[in-house]
Formats: C-alpha cells, structure tokens, sequence
C-alpha cells in the first residue's frame, strides 16, 4: 500500500485536536486564613480558566470580604459559608458553584500559593485526552522537587503515601495528601453525592471514594512552592484520626470490592491466608499455654505451627499481588457523560 493509500487511515486514527481554550476548566480556591496571598493565586490563575470560585470558609480574617474589595476580575466569584467545613467541605461547596455555572473541569488549588499554576495545563491534560478521571499533582517524581520541602514533611507524606495505597486500593499513585488536583465534573457530580471527609483527610479519602467509583487516576510531577506561608495542620493532632481512617476505609474497601461487588480468587486467597494464620498462630499460643514448664517443642509441634503461617502469609501476598494489578484502567467520566446526555435528550 503506497503512503498516499496510507494516509486516510492514519487520519481515522489522529486523536483530534485539545485545546485549553474553552475546555470548561474552572479553579477552586478554599479561602482560610489566607489573606497574605490569595490575590497572588488568583492573579497567577491561567488565561484559559473560565472561572474562579473562592469559597470564604467562615474565614475570621474575611477571606471573602477582602478578594472582593481587591480583585476586578470578572471570572471570580465568591462564595460564603456560614459554618467553617474545612478544606474538604470548602473544595465541595466550590465544586458544586462551579457545576452550577457550566464547569466540565475543576480544579482545586489552595490560596496559599503553594502551588504552581503554570503546571495547570498538565494537571488537566490526561483528563481532555480521555485518559483519566482525575489527577493530582506528585511532588516526589524527582529529587529536585523535594529539596524545598521540609525533611519532616518528605517522611511524613512518604508514611501517609503507603497507608493511603493500602486504605484506596490506588498502588501507583503517591504523595496523597496533595492539594493540586483535577476532576472531570461528571465525575465530581458522582462524588458530591458522597460522604467524603471534610478535614485534613480530604485528599486521601476522597481517593477512596474514587476508587469506590472505579475512577482512574493519574498522578502528574508538579514541584511545591514553599515560602513564609502558615501551615494549619498540627501533626501531632491528626495522626491518630488519620491511622483510624485508614484502617476503616481499608476494611470498607476489600469488604466492598471483594466479597459484595465481587467475588474473585483474591476473595479466596484473603479468607484462606487469614484463617491459615490464624490457625498457626493460635495453636502455637495454645501451646504454650498447656505445655510442660521447660518442655522444647517437638518438630511436628513446630511444624503444625509453622506451616499453616508459611502458607497463610503466601496467599495474603498473593492477594495483595492480586490487588495491586486490579487499579482501574478505564475512565468512567465518558461513559457518564454519554448517559447524562441521553437522559437530557430523554427528558425533551
């Protein structure tokens, strides 16, 4: 087949052209003590974004109040809430204005400037391709990216990284607690309806719900910025809630996926690995506890212990393994789309 045969069917495969331009793309910024450097978020916010809602979380500095008197802006719009809901509930609040006004993308930045906007077209890049549901920037892709931040905070959000892959089911995703994300809004619609927490855990549970939804995600290297800005995060506080959130949404989590929506061979491997350890451990304990003041343990004593624990600990991986090849590959925001569409075109 000669190249200008070729040609017609090179041109059935080209993917059609992106642009940023009219994209539906809208910023979110939860206003909380933020007053020192919001208008720098909002004045950084790129040309393409169609609209920007503030949402003054019952801010005692009058986040709200401020952006209105100093910004002229036609693209933002503030909004109030009268109870403060923290970050999640303020993001929440900014997703459903932004809905209502026609968004099809959102993205979520905090007004303490901490995030550089001029990565914001790679954040919604792979959801205008088709390829994702939502993305979030990753600020631990390369060395360079960390160096600016705190050694705490690399340590910290390296623990939290791993309980966050456990707890969401999302093993190739990293650095969760990240503020700078993109939802494609038929997704975030399907989210909103959702209990999703509200504080300091908003990021990482709102994975887990992703995940529940069997959302792709796509994670997208994008540096931090760090200057005199103040955290309002106290380690100390929130490390025992977030422990007890993990585990609960990892309990949820393979209850759900595994045993109510499914039934597959990890479901098999998870029951047997547990009950095979179970049962090593409790007879060794049993033992133990009935034997002679310094009897030894005879080989078939430790074999009845140890084997059943060898294998229980097989299948467990086994159906971590399992697990972690079972992430979501296919975007559901098209399909969401195609049946908000037909039910419109149903209703008329």
């Amino acid at each position: 087949m000669s190249a200008a045969e070729q040609l017609p069917r090179l041109e059935a495969y080209r993917q059609p052209e992106l642009r940023l331009e009219g994209a539906g793309v809208w910023m979110v910024v939860p206003c909380y003590r933020v007053k020192d450097h919001v208008l720098d978020v909002i004045a950084r916010a790129p040309a393409w974004v169609e609209g920007i809602v503030c949402v003054d979380d019952a801010c005692p500095d009058g986040s709200g109040d401020f952006i209105e008197a100093h910004v002229k802006d036609p693209r933002v719009v503030v909004i109030r809430l009268l109870e403060n809901q923290g970050v999640g509930g303020a993001t929440l609040a900014g997703y459903a204005e932004a809905d209502r006004r026609g968004a099809r993308i959102m993205v979520k930045a905090d007004g303490d400037d901490q995030m550089d906007l001029g990565y914001m077209g790679q954040l919604v890049a792979p959801i205008l391709m088709g390829e994702a549901d939502y993305a979030k920037g990753n600020r631990f892709t390369s060395i360079s990216h960390l160096r600016p931040m705190p050694r705490v905070r690399v340590f910290g959000n390296a623990a939290l990284s791993f309980a966050a892959k456990v707890s969401t089911g999302y093993w190739t995703i990293f650095d969760p607690t990240n503020g700078f994300t993109a939802i494609e809004g038929c997704v975030a619609r399907r989210i909103m309806e959702r209990r999703v927490s509200r504080r300091f855990f908003f990021e990482t549970d709102l994975l887990y719900h992703l995940g529940a939804l069997r959302a792709v995600v796509r994670d997208v290297p994008i540096p931090a910025r760090y200057g005199d800005e103040v955290s309002n995060i106290r380690i100390g506080s929130i490390v025992g809630p977030f422990a007890l959130k993990h585990l609960t949404n990892f309990v949820q989590r393979v209850l759900g996926q595994y045993f109510v929506r499914d039934f597959n061979v990890a479901s098999l491997e998870l029951v047997s690995g547990l009950a095979a350890v179970a049962f090593g451990v409790g007879y060794a304990l049993h033992w133990l506890a009935i034997r002679h003041p310094g009897q030894a343990a005879s080989a078939g004593v430790v074999m009845a212990a140890s084997l059943p624990l060898i294998i229980g600990v097989q299948l467990l991986l086994q159906a971590m393994n399992f697990d972690v090849l079972n992430a979501p590959s296919h975007p559901i925001h098209p399909y969401l789309r195609a049946v908000e569409r037909m039910e419109a075109e149903a209703r008329r």
